[in-house]
């Protein structure tokens, strides 16, 4: 009998951690019954009843297996560690508040059966704030277009792999995965399944603007040149404009020396630009060197503080 992994992160979910089991269980129990399975819950240091509710799960069925980490490790570590401990022929990463629909595992392992190494799901659509939705929509067109690698839009790690992908996750030994981008760059024959996103079951989002733009910078540093691109035709074109204005201005002040004061105000103005400008280019790089620092010091993904029933 093949063996299913459900991998479900959590940070604070006390009203879903219960709902989410009982609904990947009801899957198993109806629509795939031929097939074992084991929920892995990583629990990223929750601070209100979450682990407690966990514990409950765990002693109650020997197929749910709970994970608690040390401290919080970042909303890409946690997930993608727990994904590394799962044991099935394939895995399944399943958000813990609804907005990954449960009953699309069914779909997932229908086209595993299929052949295909890897099934995802694409947000055609979602229930949630309209203007975060497009904004996330310019933002996966323009990583998209820039990218080295061709990356996929509207998709954040729901899915199922199959247990030779999470052996290619093993031997990376990354310190700091980014799962959408190494399933655009390495990833095998994979299926789209397009899903309206729904909104969250109870609870609060727990994405704020910081982890947004980490998200963001992290995408972009490790998948992109267009910034360090960026900056360096950005230098030229302003150094050469400065060079025609300051040409400018010389024969403008040869031809009228008396009637062309010049003043400091030009001088000024082109020193907070010219300021400015390289500011903006000197934090750019400065992400750039901050994912690589990352990766040198060789962080392990989390440390663990306790595990359950494995």
């Amino acid at each position: 009998m093949k063996k299913i992994s459900v991998v479900i992160p959590c940070f604070n979910e006390q009203e879903n951690a219960e709902a989410i089991a009982g609904a990947v269980e009801g899957q198993f129990r109806s629509e795939l019954t031929d097939y074992d399975y084991e929920i892995i819950f990583i629990d990223n240091d929750s601070t209100d009843d979450t682990r407690a509710i966990i514990r409950g799960l765990c002693a109650l069925n020997p197929k749910i297996k709970a994970i608690f980490n040390a401290k919080n490790f970042g909303q890409f570590n946690s997930p993608y560690y727990g994904m590394l401990q799962s044991t099935g022929d394939a895995t399944v990463l399943l958000a813990a508040d609804f907005q990954d629909p449960p009953e699309m595992i069914v779909d997932f392992v229908h086209a595993w059966e299929e052949g295909y190494k890897i099934a995802i799901g694409i947000k055609k659509s979602s229930k949630e704030n309209r203007i975060m939705y497009m904004l996330r929509s310019i933002y996966y067109k323009a990583i998209k277009k820039f990218s080295d690698v061709e990356q996929i839009e509207h998709f954040t790690g729901f899915g199922l792999y199959d247990k030779e992908f999470i052996d290619v996750l093993r031997g990376l030994d990354d310190p700091t995965p980014f799962l959408r981008g190494i399933v655009a760059e390495l990833g095998f024959k994979r299926k789209e399944i397009p899903y309206e996103q729904p909104q969250r079951r109870a609870g609060k989002t727990h994405n704020n603007f910081y982890t947004l733009y980490d998200a963001a910078m992290l995408s972009v540093t490790s998948y992109t040149k267009v910034g360090l691109r960026i900056a360096t035709f950005a230098g030229a074109v302003v150094g050469l404009v400065s060079f025609i204005i300051a040409i400018v201005y010389l024969i403008m002040k040869l031809i009228w020396w008396d009637r062309f004061p010049a003043g400091a105000a030009p001088l000024v103005i082109g020193m907070l630009f010219l300021g400015a400008v390289i500011l903006f280019f000197i934090g750019f790089l400065g992400e750039y060197v901050l994912t690589i620092n990352q990766r040198v010091m060789k962080r392990p993904l989390v440390i663990e503080e306790e595990r359950i029933n494995f």
